[in-house]
């Protein structure tokens, strides 16, 4: 199999060596080890046993395997299967951690829960969607080229990986490795000398190429106010940090509008999320609040530097001590995170788009999203990335669920771009 010649057009794979390939992928395996993982709970700080299960399925696969403790009780799991000569090397990366605990009460979907559950031709659980399904797919795709006797010239890594959903530490109230994610599991990765030379990234896309995701910075805006009982409020309201925050927040809504519009890319607006507004003491509800702070999560567009948001904000808060100069404005920005994106011309963009039309029969889909990836991070260490993996359109009231033949079709692709990039061969 030739790997030079994935240019502007894939050229196509030698048709007996793709057969021994795919034909080698097992929806029975395949289906027992989503089931698996499902099973095994693992929200972000408790993915201990999820690397454990990781670990003894890439033993068993035949790699080389490394456990890297990025904290104690946290590790990430990287498998190595080796290459022969100085072919390019592939890293399929997936995280370990789920979107939510399965602990929460108000999601009571059977997607919710880690508990596999096979219904309809789908597998509905916590982390089949985000993203176990596509660690499962990595394994059976390098499953499926060990039993085909293929030989590598490059090298082909899995790493599962801990902390990467969209969370973090914040003061000193929400602290602890609950809170460490926002790709904390990655970032140890390759600053320890994992680098390989591309990276397929299997977020939930559903099956469309994913070439560039936005940024995030997350700010606090606070105004502060009088500390009092509520016997001594009377005619004093205006005093209130609930209150001031009720007055700042149509400017705030204004600058969200006006970002909105700057970090249009691609032809889409940008987007600012209002995720949170705190301010008093729900068990002394008869005491003012001090200080009433609200949240902001503002989407920054891969080719803007992140230091645009510093200055926007920066200027969005001295004109509100301008014109309340009471209010004691006051701000603080405590996560920045980069976008990431990857040339449409690259060559894993190229190899995965002729290898899911060789599979699925259809060209592949390109789209931007506005959610973040451990793309980010590879990105920074100049490891490009390509988002792509296996999922079966949004989630509803039920969760999470991945229909069984998307992933299996997942695991043939993946097995064919690792195939093409690494140079395989009999």
């Amino acid at each position: 199999m030739a790997t030079s010649s994935v240019r502007g057009k894939t050229d196509r794979v030698n048709e007996d060596l793709t057969k021994a390939i795919l034909g080698q992928i097992r929806e029975d395996e395949l289906v027992a080890m989503c089931s698996d993982v499902v099973n095994i709970p693992s929200p972000t700080g408790e993915e201990l046993e999820m690397g454990r299960y990781i670990r003894a399925a890439l033993e068993a696969a035949g790699l080389t395997v490394t456990w890297q403790e990025v904290e104690p009780g946290r590790a990430n799991v990287l498998g190595l299967w080796e290459g022969t000569g100085n072919g390019k090397s592939l890293m399929f990366n997936g995280h370990m951690d789920t979107s939510n605990t399965g602990r929460e009460e108000f999601l009571t979907g059977i997607g919710y829960k880690p508990k596999a559950i096979i219904k309809n031709g789908f597998i509905y659980g916590l982390g089949i969607y985000n993203m176990k399904g596509a660690l499962v797919c990595y394994t059976q795709a390098i499953k499926a080229l060990k039993r085909a006797g293929m030989k590598l010239e490059g090298d082909l890594l899995v790493a599962a990986v801990v902390g990467e959903i969209e969370k973090t530490q914040w003061s000193d109230e929400f602290v602890g490795k609950e809170f460490r994610g926002y790709g904390v599991g990655t970032h140890h990765l390759v600053s320890h000398g994992v680098l390989p030379d591309m990276c397929l990234l299997g977020e939930p896309t559903d099956l469309q190429l994913v070439l560039g995701h936005y940024g995030t910075v997350w700010v606090r805006l606070s105004v502060h106010g009088h500390y009092v009982h509520t016997g001594f409020t009377r005619g004093k309201q205006d005093l209130n940090s609930v209150f001031r925050m009720k007055e700042i927040l149509p400017a705030i809504y204004d600058w969200i509008a006006a970002w909105e519009n700057k970090a249009a890319y691609h032809g889409q607006p940008g987007v600012v999320n209002v995720g949170c507004i705190r301010g008093g003491f729900p068990w002394r509800v008869s005491r003012t609040p001090e200080r009433t702070d609200v949240f902001l999560d503002v989407r920054v567009p891969p080719t803007m530097p992140l230091k645009e948001v510093r200055i926007a904000i920066k200027q969005l808060v001295l004109e509100l001590r301008k014109r309340h100069p009471d209010y004691e404005v006051e701000y603080e920005t405590f996560v920045s995170v980069p976008g990431a994106e990857i040339s449409k011309d690259h060559l894993l963009v190229k190899t995965v788009e002729a290898c899911h039309e060789r599979v699925l029969g259809t060209p592949a889909k390109h789209n931007t999203v506005l959610w973040d990836s451990d793309a980010s991070v590879m990105t920074r260490f100049a490891i490009e990335t390509l988002n792509y993996g296996p999922s079966s359109g949004p989630r509803d009231a039920e969760g999470e669920k991945v229909a069984v033949e998307t992933l299996v079709n997942t695991a043939k692709i993946y097995a064919l771009a690792a195939a093409e990039i690494c140079g395989a061969h009999g």
